[in-house]
């Protein structure tokens, strides 16, 4: 059963190009799986049936996976089957008749913009660690990267002189995005005065650097920006709360989908048009408060 699954991973990379973190991910549930079918007596994959899957299913729920960890995991198993189905590793695919459970469509929190003008104030221009969280944050705002894309630009992958940046995005696809004035302004600082006095004559490609010199962590970012929440008086922010009111700012403004898509680096426009969504919930609770008939 291992060598099917390392097949399915190699598949993932290669022909799909799927990030570390995601193949990571499909590996944690899969092994999941099979460990709960492996305390049944199932040794093939061809021997596992619609009632294995059901029961897994229930399992879960007894351990208090959320019905949206409950519907990954199922994905992740139907993915798996049908490439058993295709490499004729198994007759008949046992999720065929199974039914994908509806979830309701949980809207990213978004900021107010002037929730996010006092948010981006706070960090102090005076000191090394505020000129670099100052850069950090504006651009995050000015670009809508992902949290890993942020912290993972180089130097090479920043254009000042044009204003853009090239993130490494999903499947190691690249894209160019735009930064507003502010961010330039903040970043080109920051790396002229903040970044060498932190790498204190040490070399590295990575913009966003740490106190001891190395590549600012996701989790260091995340700290980061819990501190000046707090500062700020921000409330419930989540690691991409920044990028889905840099989303939802664009469009309320007039952003085409189909260019937010491109900003945003979504593979499929759908996973875009959630922001539609959000937009259209935020109208709503104007126009209620708003209007003068209840």
């Amino acid at each position: 059963m291992d060598a099917e699954l390392n097949q399915f991973y190699q598949h993932l990379t290669v022909e799909r190009g799927l990030a570390p973190l995601t193949l990571e991910a499909y590996a944690r549930d899969l092994r999941d799986f099979w460990e709960f079918l492996e305390a049944r007596g199932r040794d093939r994959w061809a021997a596992v049936n619609l009632d294995d899957v059901r029961d897994y299913l229930v399992a879960l729920e007894a351990r208090s996976l959320s019905a949206r960890s409950r519907a990954r995991r199922l994905s992740a198993l139907r993915q798996f089957f049908r490439f058993l189905e295709r490499e004729e590793q198994v007759a008949v695919n046992p999720l065929e008749l199974l039914d994908s459970p509806r979830l309701p469509r949980k809207l990213p929190q978004v900021l107010g913009e002037m929730e996010v003008a006092a948010l981006l104030a706070t960090p102090d221009p005076t000191t090394p660690q505020g000129q670099r969280d100052g850069a950090l944050l504006e651009v995050l705002y000015a670009t809508g990267l992902r949290v890993s894309e942020l912290v993972g630009l180089t130097l090479k992958q920043v254009d000042l002189r044009r204003g853009v940046v090239r993130p490494l995005g999903k499947g190691s696809k690249e894209r160019v995005v735009p930064m507003v004035a502010q961010a330039v302004a903040k970043l080109q600082d920051y790396l002229s005065q903040g970044r060498p006095q932190l790498l204190k004559g040490r070399d590295s490609p990575y913009i966003f650097i740490n106190h001891r010199g190395g590549r600012l962590s996701r989790q260091g970012f995340w700290k980061i920006l819990k501190n000046y929440a707090l500062k700020a008086g921000v409330r419930g922010l989540s690691p991409h709360t920044l990028r889905h009111s840099f989303a939802t700012h664009l469009l309320s403004r007039g952003a085409n989908l189909r260019v937010l898509q491109l900003l945003l680096g979504h593979a499929d426009l759908a996973t875009t048009q959630i922001y539609t969504h959000l937009d259209a919930a935020r109208l709503r609770e104007v126009h209620k408060k708003a209007h003068p008939r209840p």
